[in-house]
């Protein structure tokens, strides 16, 4: 889990916008963040395998 004090500083606007960081929705993971559904891989990975992803499913072939 991410510190709390980090996911506030990053909520804030920052000074210049090169300085923003994208922090997962779920856990505030500041690492390995997917843009496209705004989550970490592991929080990802967890929702997709359980269905509530629309569109998303395990590859298997």
């Amino acid at each position: 889990m991410a510190r709390t004090s980090s996911i506030a500083k990053d909520n804030k606007k920052p000074k210049f916008s090169s300085r923003q960081h994208n922090r997962c929705k779920l856990c505030g993971r500041p690492r390995a963040y997917l843009r496209k559904f705004g989550l970490c891989r592991l929080c990802f990975r967890g929702l997709a395998l359980r269905g509530e992803i629309p569109g998303v499913s395990k590859s298997s072939w």
